[in-house]
């Protein structure tokens, strides 16, 4: 029996309902604006002392853990996904788990706990009292200047992984992006979700 798999398109429907470009695009914008103010905050607590680096490091691992795994599990998207009026599916149609909402994250994952081992060691390495005569956005830019080779290949790294996101999402039918052919799942307007499940199952019975 073939597996199943979400069509390209549903009958009646001449909208595309899959989520493109602009509106990913857009989701990933209100995700800034959400997470914006837990970014400042750690910069704020993190400008007080060098030390708050060490103290920051796992809150900060967790509100990404949270929001970027935990939330798209128990609503099918993150907060800027939902709000665009878009939601992860796995490819057979059903809410995504643990397991998809994992692994879609797995690469960004990796890059973040890399970047938090890099800022740990450029703490270790800088001065406090250099580090204290700075205003909280020279501070960032003070620690980063003891950051190893490693950490410039890992930034080039993580700039062609966010590229290469968008230009597979544009040369396939489906929308999806590299994180999605991982996971095994797409994105798709939140308006045809059961419309979607309705032509899998008539599909299917036939």
């Amino acid at each position: 029996m073939n597996k199943k798999i979400v069509p390209l398109h549903l009958n009646g429907i001449h909208n595309d309902i899959y989520a493109g470009f602009l509106p990913r695009l857009g989701s990933l914008m209100l995700d800034f604006v959400f997470a914006a103010p837990v970014i400042f905050l750690l910069l704020y607590i993190n400008s007080m002392s060098m030390n708050m680096y060490f103290y920051t490091a796992v809150p900060n691992l967790l509100f990404v853990l949270w929001y970027n795994i935990y939330v798209p599990k128990r609503y099918g998207g993150t907060f800027g996904k939902l709000v665009t009026g878009i939601k992860i599916i796995r490819l057979d149609g059903e809410p995504i788990g643990w397991k998809e909402a994992f692994m879609r994250h797995v690469v960004l994952l990796a890059l973040t706990l890399f970047s938090i081992v890099i800022m740990i060691y450029c703490v270790l390495q800088a001065d406090k009292t250099t580090f204290n005569s700075y205003s909280w956005l020279q501070q960032t830019n003070y620690l980063m200047t003891f950051a190893p080779v490693s950490f410039i290949i890992s930034a080039w790294l993580n700039n062609v992984w966010i590229y290469s996101e968008f230009i597979v999402l544009l040369l396939n039918e489906r929308k999806r992006a590299v994180h999605d052919y991982i996971a095994g799942t797409v994105i798709v307007k939140a308006i045809y979700i059961d419309k979607i499940r309705a032509a899998m199952q008539e599909e299917e019975a036939v």
